[in-house]
């Protein structure tokens, strides 16, 4: 005789690692951080084979030391909206979750301009190329949050709301970690690097 175990009441849904897409995203972010590694060291190779290193002025520090600023005050409401999506508080989680794409927008701007102080091509040297990769390639990774923000914005605020919405809102929120946190080897790679070595 066959004994069944009723499983019918167990969340379909889980945070942090008992989640699929943590896993996922953790996967991904351990990808992409190596990607990023590979392009700093990229970035040194060329220091070191080429001189006067830039060629040319280095870029303006107005846009990207902006970026950082702003992309380090993001960080706190960006944990707050996962804290809030972890305890399934749908409002504060509407309110967070908008914050965090305003931010996003915001910063994508900001972007656009520190594109144009580079004071470089991404066809003029081998400096303006791996400049402009590794700005591209944070770039890419920035529109892609901001796009799934945007849309778990709608999401959380028009439904179809499942309490995988949450989750889906937590883990964007552990990506923007990852987003925040390698603008700053970037950013020094990018900005403080040609000033100091």
């Amino acid at each position: 005789m066959t004994r069944s175990i009723d499983v019918s009441r167990l969340p379909t849904y889980g945070y942090g690692s008992r989640a699929l897409t943590w896993w996922g995203t953790s996967g991904m972010m351990l990808i992409e951080g190596v990607v990023f590694v590979a392009a700093i060291a990229a970035y040194f190779y060329l220091r070191m084979r080429t001189d006067p290193w830039p060629p040319g002025a280095a870029p303006s520090l107005l846009w990207g030391t902006l970026n950082l600023v702003i992309l380090a005050i993001s960080a706190i409401p960006n944990q707050w909206t996962k804290r809030c999506s972890e305890r399934e508080d749908l409002r504060s989680t509407q309110i967070g979750i908008s914050i965090a794409a305003a931010f996003g927008l915001v910063l994508l701007g900001i972007r656009a301009l520190e594109y144009l102080a580079l004071n470089t091509t991404y066809t003029g040297s081998a400096y303006g190329s791996i400049v402009f990769a590794l700005l591209t390639l944070h770039t890419v990774h920035l529109l892609t949050d901001v796009v799934d923000t945007l849309v778990l914005a709608v999401l959380m605020h028009r439904g179809p709301l499942e309490g995988r919405r949450f989750v889906d809102v937590s883990e964007n929120a552990l990506y923007w970690w990852f987003v925040v946190l390698t603008w700053v080897p970037i950013y020094l790679t990018i900005y403080i690097a040609p000033r100091v070595l």
